[in-house]
C-alpha cells in the first residue's frame, strides 16, 4: 500500500554479536558469517523472477479468483519449505462495484473511461480475468448531478485559501489531485465542507509525463492510467470497519454499515488525467494559486461553473472471504518468544511492485531459512512468516489477525518486521527507533550491488548529498551530520501507517521495523493500476531482481538474528535520544503558533488582508486564530530527562554484564523486555481514536500514512485545542514513565539484583 517506504546467528556465537552490537570491541562472529553466508547462497533472483511471473498473472485483488489461487500457492511453497502453515480465513466487508458513471453534462457532454485500455505485449493485455475499474473502496454508494469546484490536493489548507476566495464546495462535486496527504482525507473533507461527490486523478506533475517517458516507453503514469485505492478513514481504524478491535471471523459481533464510522458518506470516483482535463478546462471563475497549478496543457482554474459533472457509483455491500497465510517453525529454546515477518499477497490488479516485489522477497527468505533446517540449523525462537490478505483495502488481513490474537501476541512477540514494495535503489527503513542500532548493524553486513559498499554506507552517502539540495529541511540536514559520523547509527524513521505493521505498533504496541528498497526504479506512475505488471517491474523497476533478491537478504539478517539472540536486541539510548527531539520540536510547534497567531492578530487589526486584496477578485480574510496560553512541559521534560538516564544505565549494564548473567537471569531480562515496548501503548488509547493506543507513533489525523511522534500532544497543539495539551502532556509523560520503571527493572536484573524482584 504505501508509495515508497523504508538477520543470522548460530547458538555459540550469540555473545559476539551481541557485544557487536552494543559497539564493544570483539572476535569476528564466525559461526554468525558463515551461518549467513549459506543463507545468502540460497537467495536465487530467477526464484523470485518466477514467483512473480506466476502471482502476478492475473488480477488479485480481494476476492478474485486468482487472489485465492495465490494464498493457496503460498501456502503449498511454505509447506514443501519444512513451515508447519495454514491459512486463516477472515470475513470482512467489501463492496465491488456494480456500474459506475462519470460524465460532464454542462458545458459539453463528455463521458469518463474508467477502465485503463491494455497494452500490446504486457500483462494487462494477456490476463485472462477483468480487472476492476477505476475503483475506490468503501466510498459511498450514491447517484448525484452538481457543478465542479477543483480543489487541489483537497487538504486541509487548500479549503482554507477556497475560503479566502471566496469559494464554497457546499452541494458541488469537488475534483482533487493525488498527492499533498493520503488519498482517504480528500472525500472525508470535502463531505465535511458540503460537497456531495468527489473525483481524484493523477496529474502528470505528480507521476506522469511532466517527470519521465509513459509506459510503456518509459516508467510513468500513461495517458488513461488510474490509480485505484481504498478511501477508509485509516484516522480512526484500519481493518475491517465494520468490526472495530476485534477479528472478522465468521461468528463475530458486526456493526451495521450506518453505525461504521470509518466509511465515507459520499460517492467517489478515481480517473486518468487524459480524461481530467477534460472535466478541469470547462471550469472558470478564479485562477487557481501557483502552487494548485500542474502540467495539464490547460488554464487551471477553480470555479465553479460552468462545469456540472454526473457521478454515480452502485456498488455490492457483501461480505468476502480473505486469506492469510501463516508459516510457523518453533524455536528450540524460546518456543513462546516470536518473530514475525510480514508482507501482503493481494494487489490492486497484478501488483507486480505493490505488493509482490515484497512477497517474493519473503518467499526467498522463508525458503533459504527452510533449508538452512532442513540441513541441521534451528532457531531458538519461534520464527512466524506470513502473508496478508486484503491489505490494499485497508491494512484488513494483517489487522484482523492481530485483532484475533491480541492477548497471545503481546504475551510472545518480539518483533514484527514488514516489508511491502520495493525497487532498485537506496535502503529505507522506519520502526521502533529503539531497534535502531540493530538495523544499523544488520546494514553494514549486506553489500550493495550497484556502489560495492555496505547498504548502510550508501544511504548515509544518499542522506548527506540530500542536505545540500536546495531548500532542505533542518530534519534532513540534521540527519546527514549525523550520517557523515561513522561512528554513530544512521537514523531510522518513526513509523505511522500505511502498511501491514499497523496492528502491531499502533495497536498492540509490539515493537515494529519496515524495510524496503527505493530511490531509483520507479514505479509510481504505475501505483495501484492495470500496468503494475511484470514487465513494468522487470523493465523499469529492478531488472533482474537484484533488489529485491537485496531485500530478503537483508530482512533475512534480521529475522535470524532476532530469532537467535539470547540477549535482548532493543538499545533504548536510541529511543530515548529521538524523544528528547520530538519534544523539542512540539515546543518550536508551540511557539510558531503562537507567532502566527500574533502576527495574524495584528494584521486584522491593521486590516492588512483588506488592503492589499485585488479589488477585482473576491477574497476574504482569514478568520481570527485563538490566542496561545503557556503550556507548561515540565512533565514531558522531567519524563525525557529520565528515560535518557535510565537507558544509558541499561545500555552500560548489558554491555557489562550481558554475557556473564545466569540463566534465571537471563529468562527474568528477556521476560522484562519482551513487552517493554507495550508501555507505550495504554489502553485508553489516543484522544477521540482510541483504536490507536501508542502514544509515541501513529498516522497523523490529516496526513494519513505519515507518522506523527507524540501524536496527542502535536495534534491538539496543531488543532490549537488548548484545552487537550495538557491532559496529552500527561498521558505521553506517563507512557514514558512506565516504559523507564521496566528499563530500572531490567537494569537491576544486569547488575545482579534478586531475581524474584520485579
Amino acid at each position: 500500500m504505501r508509495n515508497l517506504v523504508l538477520a543470522s546467528i548460530a547458538a555459540t556465537g550469540i555473545f559476539l554479536f551481541v557485544a557487536a552490537a552494543l559497539g564493544t570491541s570483539s572476535p569476528a562472529p564466525s559461526d554468525e558469517s558463515r551461518l549467513e553466508q549459506k543463507f545468502d547462497a540460497l537467495i536465487a533472483p530467477n526464484d523470485l523472477r518466477d514467483w512473480m511471473k506466476v502471482l502476478a498473472s492475473e488480477p488479485n485483488h480481494v476476492g478474485s479468483p486468482h487472489d485465492k489461487a495465490n494464498a493457496e500457492r503460498i501456502l503449498g511453497w511454505f509447506r514443501d519449505w519444512a513451515w508447519d502453515a495454514h491459512i486463516e480465513t477472515f470475513y470482512i466487508l467489501y463492496p465491488t462495484p456494480i456500474k459506475e458513471t462519470l460524465e460532464l453534462v454542462t458545458p459539453k457532454p463528455f463521458k469518463a473511461t474508467l477502465q485503463e485500455p491494455p497494452i500490446p505485449g504486457d500483462s494487462s493485455a494477456t490476463a485472462r480475468e477483468p480487472a476492476l475499474p477505476g475503483y475506490l473502496v468503501y466510498q459511498s454508494d450514491g447517484d448525484v448531478i452538481g457543478g465542479l469546484v477543483y480543489v487541489n490536493y483537497g487538504m486541509k489548507d487548500d479549503y482554507e485559501t477556497l475560503e479566502r476566495l471566496g469559494v464554497g464546495v457546499k452541494g458541488k462535486i469537488v475534483v482533487a489531485r493525488y498527492g499533498g496527504g493520503w488519498r482517504g482525507l480528500k472525500p472525508k473533507l470535502a463531505a465535511e465542507h458540503g460537497a456531495i461527490g468527489c473525483i481524484i486523478y493523477s496529474d502528470p506533475a505528480n507521476d506522469g509525463y511532466s517527470i519521465d517517458d509513459v509506459y510503456p516507453e518509459g516508467p510513468m503514469r500513461p495517458y488513461h492510467g488510474i490509480q485505484r485505492g481504498s478511501v477508509l478513514d485509516i484516522s480512526l481504524y484500519p481493518g475491517d470497519p465494520l468490526t472495530p478491535g476485534i477479528g472478522a471471523t465468521k461468528d463475530a459481533k458486526r456493526l451495521s454499515i450506518a453505525e461504521a464510522k470509518s466509511l465515507v458518506r459520499i460517492p467517489a470516483i478515481p480517473i486518468s488525467y487524459g480524461d481530467a482535463k477534460t472535466f478541469l478546462e470547462s471550469l472558470q471563475g478564479p485562477v487557481a494559486p501557483p502552487s494548485w497549478r500542474g502540467t495539464l496543457p490547460i488554464t487551471y482554474h477553480v470555479g465553479p461553473g460552468p462545469a456540472v459533472a454526473h457521478l454515480a457509483v452502485r456498488s455490492n455491500w457483501g461480505m468476502k472471504e480473505i486469506y492469510d497465510v501463516i508459516a510457523t517453525m518453533n524455536g528450540s529454546t524460546y518456543p513462546d518468544q516470536w518473530v514475525i515477518r510480514g508482507n501482503h499477497h493481494d494487489g490492486w490488479v497484478f501488483g507486480a511492485s505493490d505488493p509482490l516485489a515484497g512477497q517474493v522477497a519473503l518467499l526467498a527468505e522463508a525458503k533459504a531459512i527452510g533449508t538452512l533446517a532442513k540441513g541441521g540449523w534451528h532457531p531458538k525462537r519461534t520464527i512466524v512468516y506470513t502473508s496478508w490478505d486484503a491489505e490494499e483495502a485497508m491494512l484488513i488481513g494483517s489487522t484482523e489477525w492481530a485483532e484475533t490474537h491480541a492477548a497471545e501476541l503481546k504475551q510472545k512477540t518480539v518483533i514484527y518486521i514488514n516489508s511491502d514494495t520495493n525497487a532498485r535503489g537506496y535502503l529505507q527503513v522506519g520502526g521502533s527507533q529503539d531497534f535502531q542500532h540493530l538495523v544499523n548493524q544488520v546494514a553494514v553486513d549486506v553489500t550493495d550491488p550497484e556502489s560495492q559498499v555496505s547498504i548502510g554506507e550508501r544511504r548515509r552517502a544518499k542522506l548527506r548529498v540530500a542536505a545540500l539540495e536546495p531548500g532542505a529541511p533542518e530534519r534532513v540536514k540534521a540527519e546527514a551530520k549525523l550520517a557523515a559520523d561513522p561512528a554513530k547509527d544512521f537514523l531510522i524513521e518513526p513509523l505511522g501507517s500505511g502498511s501491514d505493521f499497523s496492528a502491531f505498533l499502533d495497536h498492540l504496541g509490539i515493537p515494529s521495523l519496515d524495510l524496503g528498497f527505493a530511490g531509483e526504479g520507479d514505479f509510481r506512475g504505475v501505483y495501484h493500476s492495470r500496468y503494475d505488471t511484470f514487465e513494468h517491474h522487470t523493465r523499469f523497476v529492478d531488472p533482474g531482481f537484484v533488489y529485491d533478491a537485496l531485500l530478503a537478504k537483508t530482512v533475512g539478517r534480521l529475522v535470524l538474528r532476532a530469532a537467535d539472540s539470547d540477549l535482548p536486541l532493543q538499545r533504548p539510548s536510541d529511543f530515548a535520544d529521538a524523544l528528547g527531539e520530538d519534544l523539542e520540536v512540539a515546543k518550536k510547534l508551540l511557539k510558531q503558533k503562537r507567532e502566527e497567531a500574533e502576527t495574524q492578530d495584528k494584521m486584522l487589526r491593521d486590516h492588512a488582508f483588506q488592503v492589499a486584496a485585488d479589488p477585482t477578485k473576491s477574497s476574504t480574510p482569514p478568520a481570527p486564530m485563538s490566542a496561545v496560553p503557556q503550556v507548561n512541559f515540565s512533565a514531558l521534560d522531567n519524563a525525557v530527562t529520565r528515560l535518557k538516564k535510565s537507558a544509558k544505565a541499561y545500555d552500560d549494564a548489558l554491555a557489562k554484564q550481558g554475557p556473564k548473567l545466569s540463566g534465571a537471569q537471563l529468562a527474568r531480562l528477556d521476560s522484562i523486555m519482551l513487552n517493554i515496548d507495550q508501555t507505550l501503548a495504554p489502553d485508553a488509547g489516543l484522544p477521540g481514536r482510541t483504536w490507536y493506543k501508542n502514544v509515541i507513533y501513529a498516522p497523523g489525523r490529516f496526513t494519513g500514512y505519515d507518522a506523527k511522534t507524540m501524536p496527542a500532544v502535536t495534534e491538539a497543539i496543531e488543532d490549537r485545542q488548548w484545552g487537550d495539551v495538557d491532559r496529552a502532556i500527561k498521558i505521553t509523560a506517563e507512557a514514558l514513565d512506565a516504559y523507564s520503571n521496566q528499563l530500572d527493572q531490567a537494569t537491576a536484573v544486569l547488575n545482579g539484583a534478586p531475581t524474584a524482584n520485579r
